[in-house]
This record gives C-alpha cells, sequence and structure tokens, in this order.
C-alpha cells in the first residue's frame, strides 16, 4: 500500500497520521492555543546567566523564558545531523569569531538583546529551549544564515544525484550562508531549488528588518501551522497523497500549494465520505492502542511501556509463547519480533530523551549481535536522530532519541487524579488500616460517634473484612462506628467526623 497523509480538523484541533502500508506510524496534534512553538523566532532579553550550568534564561514573551545553553550560543551542527552525510562531508564544528572555548559569560551580558530560534517545545515543567543559530526550513532547501556549510540529506542514496545536488547548490548559495538540501530536493531541477532558496533569503531579509525596528521580547517570525508544515515536510516522494477532511482548509491548501509546490498539486485530496476519516482509515485504533502500557506480539508475548520524568523503560516479556525449540531459540525469536514493534512504537508514540530496552537476556554473544543488527537496521525508518548503543551484559539496550515535543501520552493524557500520576492506588485493605490508625489519633470520648466516608470499595471492605475488627474498636474505647460509602471520593481519601 501506498504512504499517505490523512488530516482531520475539529473545531480547534487539527490532527495528522503519517501511514506507511496503511499503518500509522506518526502522529501530530495541534490545537490553536497549544500550537508548537519550534521553528519560530524571537528578539529576546537575557534576564538570568547560570555560571554553574553554563546557561541562560532568555525572555522571548511566553510564560516561562527559554533555556539557552552555551553549546547553543556556540553552534548547533549536531542538531543537523539526520541531514548531513558521513565520509567526504564530515565537518569541523564551525565558530564564530574563534570563540570555542569561550563561557557563556564572554558570550552574553545580563539585559543584552538576542536572536533566539526555539529548537524544542516547552516540555512538562521546562520552558523551551532555544538556540541563537538560526535554520529557516524550505521545500526543498534548510537555509543556514549563520553557518556557511553544505550538507545533504542522508536519505537521498544515489551517489550521482548527491553530486548533481552538491554542484547545484554550490553555484547558486550566496556567500556566508549555508544550506541543507532536503530528501524532498531529489530529482529536482535547478530552478526549483534556486526558486526555494530565494524565498528563503526574503523571508530571512524580512526577519532581520524587523528586528531593527522593535523591542525585545517580540516574536519575529512564526513557522508554519501543523497542515503546512505536513506538506512542506512530509509530503516527498514517497507519499502518494494528502488527504483532508474540511472542504474549506482543502481549497486553502490547494491556493497554497499552487503557489509554492504545483507539482504536488495532485496529491491534495478531499475526504467526503460520512465516516469519519481516522475511523475509515483506522487511525483512531491506532491511537488508542499507543497509549497503551502493555502491547502484544502476535506471539504471544508482550512488551511494557513505562514513561518516567527522565527516561523511558520498555520491557519485553515471553508471556504466553513458549516456543517450538530450545530456550535461547524462544528468547530469540520473542526479542527479533520485539524488535519491530518497538522500533513502531518509539516512532509512533515519540519517545524521546533516554531510551532503556529490557530484551530478554541471551547467553550466545553472536544472538545479541543479531538483535542488535536488527533494533539498529528497523530504526533507520525513524527521522528522528536516535544514537543506539550495543547489547549490555545484562540484556539491555539504551538509546538515545531527539526530543522536540511532547510524547504522544503526554500530548492526549494528564496525569490520573485517582493515583497522582504513580500508575497504582492503595489498595482497600491499606485505606482500612489508614483509617484506623487515624481513629486512634482522633479524640475519641466515651460514647462517641465516629462516622467514616470513604470510597464504596473502602467501605464495603471495612463492613465485611474488617467487620470484627470495627467491633473490637468500638468495645475498646466505647464508641459507635458508622461507615458510608461515598463515591465522590477518590480510592485513598476519606473522611473521619466525630459527634
Amino acid at each position: 500500500m501506498a504512504n499517505e497523509i490523512i488530516i482531520n480538523m475539529t473545531l480547534d484541533e487539527v490532527r495528522v497520521g503519517l501511514l506507511e502500508g496503511g499503518q500509522l506510524v506518526e502522529f501530530y496534534v495541534e490545537r490553536k492555543k497549544e500550537a508548537s512553538l519550534v521553528g519560530n523566532i524571537y528578539k529576546g532579553k537575557v534576564v538570568k546567566i547560570l555560571p554553574g550550568m553554563q546557561s541562560a534564561f532568555v525572555d522571548i514573551g511566553l510564560d516561562k523564558a527559554a533555556f539557552l545553553y552555551v553549546a547553543d550560543i556556540k553552534t548547533d551542527v549536531d542538531d543537523f545531523a539526520e541531514f548531513l552525510d558521513n565520509g567526504d562531508d564530515t565537518i569541523e564544528i564551525p565558530t564564530r569569531r574563534g570563540r570555542s572555548d569561550m563561557t557563556i559569560n564572554e558570550l552574553i551580558q545580563e539585559g543584552q538583546e538576542v536572536l533566539v530560534q526555539v529548537s524544542k517545545d516547552p516540555i512538562g515543567t521546562k520552558g523551551a529551549r532555544g538556540t541563537s543559530y538560526i535554520t529557516i526550513p524550505g521545500r526543498y532547501l534548510v537555509l543556514m544564515p549563520t553557518i556557511e556549510h553544505i550538507g545533504i540529506s542522508r536519505r537521498i542514496i544515489d551517489t550521482e544525484e548527491r553530486t548533481r545536488l552538491r554542484a547545484i547548490v554550490e553555484e547558486i548559495k550566496p556567500k556566508g550562508y549555508g544550506l541543507i538540501v532536503r530528501t524532498a530536493s531529489e530529482k529536482e531541477d535547478k530552478a526549483e531549488l534556486k526558486k526555494d532558496m530565494e524565498f528563503l533569503l526574503v523571508l530571512w531579509d524580512n526577519i532581520i528588518k524587523k528586528k531593527d525596528k522593535v523591542s525585545a521580547p517580540t516574536l519575529l517570525y512564526s513557522d508554519l501551522d501543523l497542515i503546512y508544515r505536513s506538506i512542506r515536510d512530509l509530503l516527498n516522494n514517497d507519499v502518494e497523497r494528502l488527504i483532508i477532511d474540511s472542504r474549506d482548509e482543502y481549497e486553502h491548501i490547494q491556493d497554497f500549494v499552487k503557489t509554492f509546490f504545483p507539482k504536488l498539486l495532485k496529491k491534495i485530496e478531499l475526504y467526503d465520505r460520512r465516516e469519519q476519516i481516522f475511523d475509515y482509515y483506522g487511525i483512531e485504533l491506532d491511537i488508542y492502542k499507543g497509549l497503551d502500557r502493555k502491547v502484544w506480539l502476535k506471539s504471544g508475548g508482550y512488551i511494557v511501556i513505562d514513561q518516567t520524568e527522565a527516561m523511558t523503560v520498555i520491557d519485553v516479556n515471553t508471556g504466553k509463547y513458549v516456543g517450538k525449540e530450545d530456550l535461547e531459540d524462544t528468547i530469540l525469536k520473542t526479542n527479533l519480533e520485539a524488535v519491530k514493534e518497538i522500533a513502531y512504537q518509539i516512532r509512533l508514540r515519540n519517545l524521546g530523551g533516554i531510551i532503556i530496552i529490557d530484551f530478554i537476556d541471551m547467553e550466545i554473544m553472536e544472538n545479541r549481535e543479531k538483535l542488535y543488527q536488527a533494533f539498529i537496521e528497523t530504526m533507520k525508518k525513524d527521522r528522528a536522530k536516535n544514537t543506539i548503543f550495543n547489547v549490555s551484559e545484562i540484556g539491555l539496550i539504551q538509546m538515545t532519541r531527539k526530543r522536540i515535543r511532547e510524547s504522544l501520552g503526554r500530548t492526549l493524557c494528564e496525569s490520573c487524579p485517582m493515583c497522582e500520576g504513580k500508575g497504582f492506588v492503595k489498595s482497600p485493605k491499606t485505606v482500612s488500616y489508614e483509617i484506623f490508625r487515624r481513629l486512634k489519633k482522633m479524640p475519641l470520648h466515651k460514647g462517641a460517634k465516629a462516622i467514616i466516608s470513604a470510597h464504596p470499595l473502602v467501605a464495603d471492605y471495612l463492613s465485611d473484612d474488617q467487620r470484627t475488627g470495627l467491633e473490637e474498636f468500638e468495645v475498646t474505647y466505647d464508641i459507635v462506628i458508622i461507615v458510608k460509602a461515598d463515591s465522590r471520593l477518590q480510592r485513598e481519601n476519606f473522611d473521619i467526623i466525630v459527634v
């Protein structure tokens, strides 16, 4: 099946699904009040420098100041690694005016106005991460006004095509600027690439002119919204069509594509069936599965995915699968099956930062190498930059994956008010003993009434399993205990009134 981009619009929410072979592999959601800031360029003011962390806070007009590391002031070439080549394109990290060993105090001062681009959305309690090295993406090229370098997407494999594109870019690139050749440039002619570059130069010129006229903090440039970013960044040669279920937005897209990317016009389609578009393409079910903690494998094994503040931990289990041969063979087959599912789930859920995968331990070194190579190969489909380390002695694979936005779970869900994000709640038995301890601390006079209000499950446990305990307590303290079920209370909460 062909690759497709499916767009669903509901009131102020836009959802985009990228399908590969009919399966959802990437999912994006944007709400008007929660739109991504990545790519936006601001004129900001340095409000605080932290020498001990070699970083600074920059006011760019948001609720929280942006965080600027010293490395983000020097260069962000590492962020472009997914676009750049190995071998002939291995580069030295460029710096400006020989400042490679300077501290943050030597680079900027409090009160200074700086040009900052958001490179990572605010995540959790952290503010946005910024960089002083600007990149402006187009359809075919990425303009780097502050780094003079040429890079070519690693996804363009053909050697002759890479040579051709490099020659074109070397010819059209203005002195002092850098350009990255994007995957969509493959087989495009010089005129298209030059047109894209000239448009990006106009954008940059407008940003500079506006910067000189305004005071900080001010938004100078806002990146495209999710729909148009999807056209620019996702609608490549591997994608056959983009389908959207809003007629008004479909017409706007057509006008946009006619103006900037006329070759893509035939790929834009309007969805006009009565059935909801995400239901028709099976996307709703895939999203729902992407929120599950446990994911079953076809063999009967399963994986468990847990997100913490600092990392994501993935555990592989044989489950119901017992195999047909020896134990090592059973474990290897389960691990190899899990590799494909884990790579898929990482991409679908947009898991980022540190990821630890606990595969089932294997004794044979050859099998460990098979597992590692299989994971490396499967993760090549991922567009996000990732680094994968070899299997450890206890069967762990450690990896990092670039994160610029929240994961699927944290985008669509919030912390459970019942368990406060712990993922579990106290049992009725535990809560009942807490109630007894609370009662003992209270001023209980002879003949008093203690009215206990608790969650129905806890109330039932007290009335049935702890009936004997309640009676003994009543005799010991010469009081009367009344238990009331209150469905408005959470499992761990209870009230005691003594009258």
